[in-house]
């Protein structure tokens, strides 16, 4: 049985906005990847220094995606929207305002903060909004982030080459404040109380099915979260700089990034349909594997060719990993804590990403090349494994409950 609140005309139009707002909110996180190469030329820093706004971006999106998550919980999307928009704009005007290093990673840590209202935040609001479709419905939702990626270094690079990432920068301020925050207003409509009854009579099924409690499964998912996205972060954090060691130049690694965040929209958009017929366990181990044969496969690849067939390849792999944890989190999770449950996982699963890019980027200027950077991406990618196998032979000999 469902509600006429889930998964109604007026659930897919708000998916539609949930998107549009997605698409810009989570543009911060990946202008800081684009512009490395010019930072840590104009700052004259190592591999990792230079990688460090990059950390700080995750950290910052990693923090925000729980407490921001927990402020929808109490004040809805649509306040916190309209706020973390502001914050946005005003951490890409201190970056360009910052003369070191040091002063553009503390800039990029509140454009972190704020860009995560665009992920997890979001996610969990529109995960509300469905119950047959859900899986879809959060894919789609999720596919903001990497559509996002894909679609803005593209569009700045010709600003990036005559104008610098400054200019850059302050475009990305004054689109953030003109489209977020009025399509933040469309938001304020509140989900019903019988829909929230529904959702949690749902997830109390399920959770007596893997005989765990919320806070236990919720480090063990944000373990798992941590495994894969160290793995993650070795392709997307550094395919630009790895194309600047190469000879290939930064403009061909802006490429293969869009053409690996394009194909993990697909993958993010055929998970969630698999989401629905499966659950988020068997989703999110069948991603996790694939991701890992991708990762083996960068070892021989370094022809131009190659590394673009490879980094599509590793998109159409992972792109539905993260969703699944948030499709977890509400098959398994009570509704009310949505917010706050989907925002720790995704914290982890994005604290790893900055690890992982942080330490990718150590181990290159330990060894001198990239490789056992990838090496390293492998052995957390099969912590993330281990841990879902055990997780699904657990959750295996009873059956989940559906909505009819």
């Amino acid at each position: 049985m469902t509600t006429t609140a889930h998964d109604s005309t007026y659930s897919w139009m708000r998916l539609g906005l949930t998107l549009l707002i997605a698409m810009v909110a989570n543009v911060g996180m990946w202008a800081i990847i684009v512009i490395m190469p010019a930072v840590e030329a104009e700052f004259g820093v190592t591999r990792a220094a230079a990688s460090m706004p990059y950390t700080l971006t995750m950290v910052g999106f990693a923090i925000g995606n729980f407490a921001i998550g927990r402020a929808v919980d109490t004040w809805g999307v649509s306040r916190v929207l309209v706020v973390c928009a502001v914050g946005i704009a005003a951490g890409y005007g201190l970056a360009m305002a910052s003369g070191s290093i040091l002063g553009l990673s503390l800039a990029q840590l509140l454009v972190g903060f704020g860009t995560s209202v665009g992920f997890g935040p979001l996610i969990a609001d529109i995960s509300h909004w469905f119950l047959k479709r859900r899986g879809i419905a959060v894919a789609i939702a999720a596919s903001g982030n990497y559509l996002s990626g894909a679609i803005w270094p593209i569009l700045l690079a010709d600003i990036l080459e005559t104008q610098g990432w400054r200019t850059a920068y302050a475009v990305l301020a004054v689109v953030t404040l003109i489209v977020v925050i009025p399509l933040a207003f469309t938001l304020r409509r509140q989900v019903p109380d019988t829909a929230h009854q529904m959702a949690e009579a749902v997830s109390s099924g399920n959770a007596a099915s893997v005989g765990l409690p919320p806070r236990a499964l919720a480090w063990l998912l944000g373990l798992a979260g941590v495994g894969c996205c160290v793995a993650m972060s070795m392709p997307q954090v550094h395919i630009v700089s790895y194309c600047v060691d190469l000879g290939y130049g930064p403009a061909v690694g802006a490429e293969m990034l869009a053409l690996m965040l394009l194909g993990g929209v697909g993958s993010r958009l055929v998970s969630g349909l698999l989401a629905d017929r499966l659950g988020g366990v068997k989703t999110l181990l069948l991603g996790s594997v694939l991701q890992c044969i991708a990762l083996v496969l960068y070892l021989p690849s370094d022809a131009l060719v190659s590394l673009y067939v490879v980094s599509l390849i590793f998109g159409l792999s992972q792109g539905g990993i993260v969703p699944s944890y948030a499709i977890i989190v509400r098959e398994y999770m009570p509704a009310r804590e949505a917010g706050a449950r989907v925002g720790f996982v995704m914290m982890a699963t994005i604290m790893g990403m900055a690890l992982g890019g942080w330490m990718s980027g150590w181990v290159y200027d330990v060894t001198g090349s990239y490789r056992m950077a990838f090496w390293n991406g492998i052995a957390w990618n099969g912590l993330n494994i281990a841990i879902m196998v055990w997780l699904l032979m657990r959750t295996r000999p009873r059956r989940a409950l559906q909505p009819a």
